[in-house]
């Protein structure tokens, strides 16, 4: 994180420099939220990233632990499969909606992050950048479906959703770069997308989503127990 300059909201420059932090993965899950610390990375007194801190937890990605100490949280098992529930339903909506009425230019805009992935994951191993990289494309491709469906409470739920899903690929992500696997599933989905063909591109968001919350679930159940081994 860099100091920040002045501005007439510094409360609002702190939040937001801290949660970016959270949901880039500079801090990561169940890495403690320490006040003098925050404060002195980012040049400001306390008191900003005291309520930074609250609105963070008043948006469940801080949570205190039992020591009294406030933590990013971090996403069980059933929390990740709570959180694909929710994604499967919401965006079988958004392929629909984008089938039937999405433009050219927004079609085309799915296309660029089928792309963009495509070219990153040409290496066969991803480097820790490559699969920070490739978690902001896959939500980049999620979003530009969604915002393609013309309906901006689709948009609002999602992104509710999409920042604890942040929160949960960064979780697995560090532990195993290949569990965010989307480069043929992606453009499966884009082309039947393309073809307007709403039956096949609902049938493919779902049958993606549920590979990678198999994917992830997997992974977390794993790190669950070589954590109990330690």
């Amino acid at each position: 994180m860099r100091s920040l300059k002045r501005a007439k909201s510094l409360q609002e420059q702190t939040y937001l420099a801290i949660r970016n932090s959270i949901l880039s993965g500079e801090i990561t899950p169940g890495e403690r939220l320490i006040e003098t610390q925050l404060a002195k990375k980012l040049q400001v007194s306390r008191t900003p990233v005291r309520e930074a801190i609250k609105q963070l937890q008043r948006e469940t990605l801080a949570i205190a632990d039992h020591n009294g100490g406030i933590r990013v949280a971090t996403i069980s098992v059933t929390d990740a499969q709570q959180l694909y529930d929710c994604r499967i339903a919401l965006e079988e909506l958004a392929v629909k909606e984008v089938c039937q009425q999405g433009t050219a230019a927004q079609i085309k805009k799915i296309e660029i992050w089928v792309e963009k992935a495509e070219h990153i994951s040409e290496d066969e191993v991803l480097t820790k950048d490559q699969s920070l990289q490739m978690l902001e494309i896959d939500y980049q491709f999620h979003l530009a479906i969604v915002e393609a469906a013309n309906n901006k409470w689709l948009v609002y739920l999602l992104d509710q959703v999409f920042d604890k899903m942040k929160l949960l690929r960064i979780q697995t992500t560090q532990y195993n770069p290949k569990v965010l696997e989307i480069r043929t599933e992606h453009r499966q989905v884009y082309n039947a997308i393309s073809q307007r063909n709403t039956k096949q591109a609902i049938d493919l968001i779902t049958k993606h989503l549920r590979a990678s919350k198999k994917r992830v679930v997997k992974e977390l159940e794993n790190i669950n127990s070589k954590s109990l081994d330690i």
